[in-house]
């Protein structure tokens, strides 16, 4: 066993019997898990492996080669699905994989089950102490890899673990991909370490597809099967449970603690999940610190804000607002210098209010108007699609005297005075500065397919002003409304 992971597994080992995973019909105990491991990671050594990537979907294999790597010593590289052809590509070869694991790929020859080798004449130079490499989507350009170490992702494992402790979770459910940093390590690494139960189905059976695709009926029904007493999910995944407990439908009253994360989550929304009972705190995180960053608990918890700094870390703020994090940092790019300070800028923009931490939005999206006013989109863009009839909102006011919205409506025969009443509803929580002066209907959602958001869903900002900027310029010269 790497010397390294052995702390981590013999704290696995303490919870002996326990069911650790559990997959349709198919469970095994922390002792029938820890052998797995063992067994995976002497045939990952056996092969020659030195760089895995997986590339499967959510279930126990993934939890079984993802910890085999780890306890061989190896670097271990989640391909996220949602990634295009390109993306993965791009993956595989920056990372130096000579080992996948799951689907095959041009270049690698299948050695036996879903194993799949090459030969990796010069593989790129790593950090030191780099045991993962998870790849960012980011909003243009290919992935980056952020090389991490092992003890900077126990250390949030067990923070997690320790804000959690009161809520008893003895049962969490996977439902963001595996190859998602913070699944993997708030939705196995934590709850292993806890001694808990991790569920896990294959994300169509969640209800997730590609991208984007999402079945409530099946997320729902899910739920119904798992009773999980934990839950990660992301803002448009929540407002999904908010909308289907509003009109009544079934959701487990198993529920104990629902971590949401991942982009700014509407103050309104939080409002209509707080009024329903269900027990939502919200976290701040990014992959250049392993994940999560700041977590509302239940003994500690603001509405609005992201929670308190977990106790493994620092976090203060630079004269123009930026977030600075300490104690929890990634040991740089894939491909690039080592980043210097004790200090890591996240690039988002905040305050604090009695030790809480109020998120604005990114630093380089904030625009200033034709008036000088900084406005954040996000926070707008947030409002918006909490209103029924709009799907996805992009928002533009740079040296512009007015503020102009992009929306996508739902629903296919939604009406301009049905988009109108939305954004009337949100402008009269805005100030007059941030609020939607103009708005124009969008001429497509916004998606991969033209390049206007990125897989996981965040607005490419720049192309949006790009296929737009005419019909800005030609709504700001009329002047009105459209």
């Amino acid at each position: 066993m790497w010397s390294a992971a052995e702390p981590f597994f013999t704290r696995l080992a303490q919870h002996g019997e326990r069911i650790a995973l559990s997959e349709s019909e198919r469970t095994l105990s922390y002792a029938q898990l820890l052998d797995a491991v063992a067994s995976r990671g002497k045939h990952l050594r056996a092969l020659g492996a030195q760089r895995v990537a997986l590339a499967l979907d959510n279930g126990i294999d993934w939890v079984l080669w993802d910890l085999a790597a780890l306890h061989a010593g190896l670097v271990c590289v989640p391909l996220p699905a949602f990634f295009s052809a390109e993306q993965q590509r791009h993956v595989l070869d920056s990372a130096g994989i000579d080992c996948l694991i799951g689907a095959g790929a041009p270049g690698f020859a299948c050695v036996e089950n879903h194993i799949h080798r090459r030969t990796v004449a010069k593989p790129a130079e790593l950090h030191p102490g780099t045991c993962k490499i998870t790849f960012t989507s980011g909003t243009t350009g290919q992935p980056k890899g952020v090389c991490l170490e092992l003890d900077t992702q126990l250390a949030v494992a067990r923070s997690l673990v320790a804000a959690s402790a009161s809520r008893n979770v003895e049962r969490h459910l996977c439902v963001l991909p595996l190859a998602t940093l913070l699944e993997n390590i708030a939705g196995i690494y934590a709850p292993l370490l806890a001694g808990a139960r991790v569920e896990l189905m294959a994300m169509a059976q969640i209800g997730l597809t590609g991208a984007s695709g999402f079945d409530l009926m099946r997320f729902l029904q899910a739920l119904q099967a798992a009773q999980p007493h934990s839950l990660i999910l992301l803002p448009q995944l929540l407002l999904a449970l908010v909308s289907a407990a509003e009109r009544k439908l079934p959701v487990p009253d198993s529920l104990r603690f629902v971590a949401v994360g991942g982009g700014r989550v509407s103050a309104q929304l939080l409002e209509r999940a707080e009024a329903l009972g269900l027990p939502i705190f919200e976290g701040y995180g990014l992959s250049e610190c392993a994940s999560v960053v700041c977590l509302n608990t239940p003994e500690q918890r603001r509405v609005g804000s992201t929670g308190q700094p977990l106790g493994h870390l620092q976090v203060t703020l630079a004269a123009d607002g930026e977030v600075l994090v300490k104690g929890a940092r990634m040991l740089g790019y894939l491909g690039e210098p080592a980043p210097q300070g004790e200090w890591l800028g996240t690039g988002d923009l905040g305050h604090f209010e009695d030790g809480f931490l109020v998120l604005h939005g990114r630093k380089k999206h904030q625009f200033i108007t034709a008036y000088g006013r900084n406005v954040n989109p996000e926070w707008v863009e947030s409002e918006l699609v909490q209103q029924l009839p709009i799907a996805q909102a992009w928002l533009h006011g740079e040296a512009l005297p007015a503020n102009v919205a992009v929306l996508v409506p739902r629903f296919p025969n939604t009406s301009d005075e049905q988009l109108q009443a939305a954004v009337d509803a949100v402008n009269r929580g805005l100030p007059d500065y941030a609020r939607v002066h103009h708005w124009l209907r969008a001429d497509a959602p916004f998606s991969t397919g033209n390049d206007l958001a990125t897989a996981n869903g965040r607005l490419r900002r720049a192309a949006l002003f790009n296929h737009y900027q005419s019909a800005i310029d030609e709504l700001m010269a009329e002047g009105v409304h459209a």
